[in-house]
């Protein structure tokens, strides 16, 4: 954004705030810096003036800037402009100890996410105003949601302003389709998205998951608000989407192998333990959906044997067979690491000008209200110290209409430059922080609503509290029938987003433990299933926090095994002791730093290249990916990071005849190894179409 557009725009709002009568277009033009240069009388200055008031209003409006109008003139009728300070200033808010480390808490929820501007720009205002907000004490639970997903902002919007949307949708398997939806909330559940909404098309409630929207979303601006039907719980319409298991396989499986299968057993009967015979066991497995068991089980290769249905046994050796031979096309190899990122679709750019303008109209009341320096904003708002000069030189040319000296924004750069003290005078006009938009303050609240889903983070009465300031503040100040307005949109936005922490009795039991290690700086010996391989170690380990990611809880601390901190996903902690011995974290561990979420890539890991059919994408909507590229086939290449090739070897089985290993080599040949091997198994005991009964 051009240096002129910025000085143009924060001389409006000055002016429109300094007035306390409707300007008309015509004296902001003859006034206003900026627009004064194209006061010209022909047609063309005209139009060009219009289309740049008309911009700059609506930037102005998006950015949270309460510009009201209204007759300037009572006998011409000619509308004016103004901002009202009431609408315009952020009011006092007084937090006690509790809710300061409540805020501190919620805001770091979306930090880094597509609502983690928001959420700052909350923050920042709120400690402008001389809110204090904790957010520097180690909590005892991080909470982070993740929001990766590009059509999520669109939809956001969508549920804020109550509009419907229109979007292609993938179904796995399926090409896109055209859908129109009404939407009425979406959750967030096991770290992916949902939309829950009317479909017009189908004529029904449907569920739909955000990472499977191809390309932009439309918000459609004519018709009806979007209402959503009284007594429609969107959580509950989220939780019923995915249907239950109505048949039981039965599998056998290798003791100490296919653990996460086993965990979902309705039975699990001993088999065989002969001397010179691998030792099985017999599992019966419930499930809905053949081609999810046939993955299911195929991941394991030779360690698990499906026997019945013969049906699903018959399927499954299919899709073996299609993973037996690993090699991809001649037409579409390519040089493995070679692939270019593709920009995700539907992804916004942030725009530039309205964030300089945020910041700029919060930078002013912050160092007014601040003894601070250069570097102290800088770091306050994540900015170059060379950036923050720039801003402060940029302020310095703006005031009142007149811009004499007297009418200027007083700014001592040559002190910020030489010693970096921040000195401005004669800036009353924009003393006060902005106020709280409905985006910002429902990007807060969500974060308080995830943290009462957290069994012991916080007092039930510091969230009510907080929750209730937060509402009053994104409305006080305006008229009576406004803030109520401004407060039910609130509602209906911090309502209509959902992010749900699912954790059964079993887990929440390890949770418990897990705060009562915490809070008496004791270890823990854990019995672990490793997430990368079927796998389970014995690890005993120095508690350093919990952490609530997308969906799941964590157990973060020193492992005395690995030598280094790692993160522990609750769910796959088969068994937790509390040892009575103290916990003792080395001096130099520290807390990971979660903004990229839980997985940590580093430059020792393996890169593995797969060619994905489409129906097969959804791995680069699940899994990091360094590459993505389409090819001439209609298939993907994506590559991977990973620390664990084994893990690979699993999701190759799994993904059958839609996946092909490009690279390494002997990943691929060890992969065509297990299958072969695992159908061998099959081969040997099963005549096709029979089922097993013994």
């Amino acid at each position: 954004m051009s240096r002129k557009k910025t000085e143009r725009q924060i001389n409006l709002v000055i002016c429109l705030l300094a007035t306390r009568r409707f300007l008309t277009a015509r004296e902001i033009r003859a006034t206003v810096a900026g627009y004064t240069s194209s006061a010209g009388t022909s047609a063309e200055d005209d139009a060009a003036f219009k289309r740049m008031f008309e911009r700059d209003k609506k930037e102005l409006r998006d950015s949270g800037i309460p510009i009201e109008t209204g007759n300037a003139d009572i006998w011409s009728g000619d509308e004016g402009y103004r901002i009202s300070r009431s609408a315009y200033e952020l009011p006092a808010i007084e937090l006690r100890a509790d809710e300061a480390a409540v805020l501190g808490l919620a805001a770091r929820a979306w930090r880094d996410a597509a609502l983690g501007g928001m959420s700052a720009n909350a923050l920042l205002k709120l400690r402008a105003a001389g809110v204090p907000v904790d957010s520097e004490t180690a909590p005892g639970v991080t909470p982070v949601v993740g929001t990766d997903e590009p059509a999520f902002l669109a939809v956001w919007r969508a549920l804020r302003d109550r509009r419907p949307v229109s979007f292609a949708y993938r179904k796995p398997g399926a090409e896109a389709t055209r859908r129109h939806v009404e939407p009425w909330g979406v959750v967030n559940r096991n770290g992916h998205w949902y939309m829950a909404g009317y479909d017009r098309d189908r004529q029904a409630r449907r569920v739909f998951r955000l990472g499977r929207i191809r390309g932009d979303v439309t918000v459609l601006g004519n018709g009806p608000t979007v209402v959503v039907p009284e007594g429609v719980d969107v959580r509950s319409v989220v939780t019923g989407y995915h249907s239950e298991p109505e048949e039981v396989a039965r599998l056998r499986v290798r003791v100490d192998a296919a653990h996460e299968l086993r965990r979902k057993a309705l039975r699990i009967v001993p088999g065989s333990r002969g001397p010179e015979e691998p030792w099985w066991d017999y599992v019966e497995y419930p499930y809905g959906d053949l081609a999810a068991l046939v993955e299911s089980v195929a991941g394991f290769g030779d360690r698990v044997v499906l026997e019945h249905p013969a049906s699903a046994r018959t399927a499954l050796m299919s899709h073996l067979s299609g993973a037996a031979t690993q090699a991809p096309d001649a037409d579409t190899a390519v040089p493995a690491g070679n692939a270019e990122p593709v920009e995700q679709e539907g992804q916004e750019r942030r725009a530039d000008s309205a964030e300089q303008l945020r910041r700029l109209l919060m930078l002013v009341p912050y160092a007014l209200s601040h003894d601070v320096g250069v570097s102290e904003v800088a770091t306050h708002f994540g900015l170059s110290q060379e950036q923050v000069l720039k801003d402060l030189s940029l302020l310095w040319m703006c005031g009142l209409p007149g811009y004499t000296p007297g009418d200027l924004i007083d700014v001592d750069l040559d002190a910020a430059r030489s010693t970096g003290e921040i000195i401005i005078a004669n800036a009353d006009t924009l003393a006060s922080p902005l106020k709280l938009t409905v985006d910002e303050a429902a990007s807060v609240i969500v974060g308080v609503e995830l943290l009462g889903e957290l069994p012991g983070v916080a007092d039930s009465e510091a969230l009510n509290r907080l929750r209730a300031k937060l509402r009053s503040a994104a409305g006080a100040g305006e008229p009576a029938a406004e803030t109520a307005d401004r407060e039910r949109a609130v509602d209906r936005l911090v309502d209509s987003v959902r992010v749900r922490v699912d954790l059964s009795e079993e887990v929440r039991t390890v949770q418990r433990k897990c705060d009562e290690a915490l809070r008496n700086g004791w270890a823990v010996h854990l019995r672990y299933l490793s997430g990368y391989v079927d796998e389970v170690t014995e690890r005993d380990v120095d508690p350093m926090g919990l952490v609530a990611q997308d969906g799941h809880m964590f157990l973060e601390g020193w492992c005395r095994l690995r030598g280094n901190v790692r993160l522990f996903r609750l769910d796959r902690v088969l068994r937790l002791a509390v040892l009575p011995t103290s916990s003792v974290v080395p001096a130099g561990a520290r807390r990971r730093d979660l903004t990229d979420g839980v997985l940590q890539l580093s430059t020792g890991d393996a890169r593995v290249t797969l060619d994905l059919a489409p129906s097969a994408r959804w791995v680069t909507e699940e899994y990091v990916c360094s590459d993505v590229q389409e090819l001439d086939s209609g298939w993907w290449r994506a590559t991977l990071r990973t620390p664990v090739p084994e893990w690979v070897r699993r999701l190759a089985l799994l993904l059958g005849p839609r996946c092909r290993v490009v690279a390494p080599a002997e990943l691929a040949e060890r992969v065509g190894e297990d299958a072969r091997r695992a159908l061998a198994g099959y081969s040997a005991h099963y005549d096709e179409g029979t089922d097993a009964t013994g």
